[in-house]
């Protein structure tokens, strides 16, 4: 077995294994989307997701809402 398939297996990650990494250390996502007419900008959207699992994001310090609060007006 060559040093490259060495490397290969040990890169392999199963996609829960994946999931769990992201949800334990939390990740950031963003992006930006414009659409618009013959070079017209008519739409700007600027988008971030934060991923987490709840525990990690409230050891962070995040207040996150609970089932039977009431959202804000």
């Amino acid at each position: 077995m060559s040093t490259h398939d060495q490397v290969a297996q040990q890169r392999e990650v199963a996609l829960v294994d994946l999931v769990d990494r992201l949800l334990t250390g939390g990740v950031v996502l963003g992006g930006d989307i414009t659409v618009s007419i013959a070079d017209v900008d008519l739409v700007y959207l600027r988008l971030r997701v934060l991923l987490g699992s709840a525990s990690t994001l409230e050891e962070q310090g995040l207040t996150l809402p609970r089932g039977n609060d009431v959202p804000p007006a």
